[in-house]
């Protein structure tokens, strides 16, 4: 890393399938896609109206790649660190979400397809 390089964890370019829902929130839960994804957080494009600090729940497959370990499913609570407009397609904002703490859980227990949004 060089020395304005602030990120802890490696970022990856991966496009991974997620699930985003607002904790304390009576909208429904939303589909994305990843842009990059690290170990302490994600970055993905959504239309929910989120704001930064806006605690979240992301259900998403952790790749090997990433974590190190065998591909798992990840259910994380975070929250939004990070917003940007016009980044993506149109009406949607690019969020950076800090996962505050996950459960991992094996890929066969659980798939992200098989979950409602």
């Amino acid at each position: 890393m060089n020395g304005t390089e602030r990120r802890l964890a490696q970022r990856f370019s991966r496009k991974i399938p997620l699930l985003v829902r607002m904790l304390k929130s009576a909208l429904p839960g939303c589909r994305a896609e990843s842009l990059n994804i690290s170990t302490r957080g994600i970055y993905f494009a959504t239309n929910l109206p989120l704001r930064e600090g806006t605690p979240v729940h992301v259900l998403f497959e952790m790749p090997e790649e990433v974590a190190h370990k065998p591909a798992s499913e990840w259910r994380c609570a975070g929250h939004v660190v990070h917003l940007q407009e016009g980044c993506f397609r149109e009406g949607e904002i690019c969020v950076g979400v800090a996962f505050d703490c996950y459960e991992v859980l094996p890929v066969t227990q659980t798939s992200v397809s098989k979950h409602r949004a």
